[in-house]
């Protein structure tokens, strides 16, 4: 008798929809759905392969132990700070990511926010609002500066699309190059401070990493220009908040247009809701209409890629909390032909 199709588990929600088009899946394996922890510890006992769709749950920690079959997460996002713990990083479970799906998207999104900043308008809706005809000057694009930290994927993406708009674009990663097709200049992390006052608008794409856990604080901010607007589109706790906060009211820093949160929904009472100057959104940036077949796409092709025996897309690098990659090369981390 041939062996049993291996058990391929979703973390999904019980409350939000689960992943459309897994049917090329089904056929190769046995899907079973998990919606709690508790479901989630009686599935992993015989689960190969593990889909985060809920990827805000943090659930697999507390059932690790349980995870003694399992040889292959998929995450349904870039980040992976949310699942990474200890135990998943020492082991031999592959990690792979959604890298690659959103990178358009947030990169609209953000070349967006600085027109809206840079062209007033959500100073023109208030006085729309108010039915006041009062005529105001806005500033040019083309030829401010963005620096963008975080090389990844989303980075080079924000860079290309701010640099078609005519903006001069520098960037900030692990490590330091003279060069970059996508962002010029890139500067290591540990120089931050010394190209914070170039920029006039400064862009979080990043992961959530020891390096760039509470990276802005009161002494990027100091650095910055008065002028100068903060985007973040990378993780919440990149930025210490109450350091935001302080650099805002103080008039330190121009404005902020902030997409993720330390803590998510942002507390209702947060200052940050009614701060002038303060663009407040729900970790939506990357979420075009038709996200989630997209995101099942990927996984399906990387399934496929599992059982014929083929390289992952999307390897995380356990270590780092990314995919490895530069320029030029693909998101399997080869080189293309």
């Amino acid at each position: 008798m041939p062996p049993p199709p291996p058990v391929v588990t979703v973390l999904a929600s019980a409350r939000g929809p689960r992943p459309p088009g897994l049917e090329p899946v089904a056929r190769l394996a046995t899907i079973r759905y998990a919606l709690s922890a508790k479901s989630l510890a009686r599935a992993l006992t015989e689960t190969e392969v593990l889909f985060i769709w809920n990827f805000r749950s943090a659930s697999l920690r507390d059932v690790w132990p349980q995870a003694r079959r399992l040889r292959w997460i998929h995450v349904a996002s870039a980040g992976v700070d949310t699942i990474l713990f200890p135990e998943l990083a020492s082991s031999s479970v592959i990690l792979t990511n959604a890298r690659g799906v959103f990178d358009q998207a947030i990169a609209e999104y953000v070349l967006g926010l600085v027109l809206a900043f840079a062209k007033g308008f959500w100073e023109t809706l208030d006085l729309q609002r108010r039915r006041a005809w009062r005529h105001r000057e806005t500033e040019h694009v083309r030829g401010q500066t963005a620096l963008i930290v975080g090389a990844g994927a989303i980075g080079r993406a924000i860079g290309r699309l701010v640099r078609s708009a005519g903006m001069r674009v520098a960037g900030v990663a692990r490590t330091a190059r003279a060069f970059d097709p996508d962002l010029g200049r890139v500067v290591a992390v540990g120089d931050l401070g010394a190209v914070l006052g170039e920029a006039d608008y400064v862009i979080i794409a990043a992961p959530l990493t020891s390096e760039t856990r509470g990276l802005f604080g009161a002494s990027a901010f100091a650095r910055m220009k008065r002028t100068a607007r903060l985007i973040n589109v990378g993780r919440g706790a990149i930025v210490d908040e109450a350091a935001l906060l302080g650099a805002l009211r103080s008039k330190r820093i121009a404005g902020a247009a902030l997409d993720v949160f330390s803590v998510e929904p942002l507390p209702t009472r947060h200052p940050l809701w009614d701060l002038p100057g303060v663009l407040v959104s729900p970790h939506m940036s990357g979420d075009f209409v038709g996200w989630a077949p997209a995101l099942s796409a990927l996984f399906v092709e990387n399934y496929q890629r599992w059982r014929r025996g083929e390289p992952l897309l999307n390897v995380v690098d356990k270590a780092l909390g990314y995919v490895p990659g530069a320029a030029g090369e693909s998101n399997d981390g080869r080189r293309p032909p």
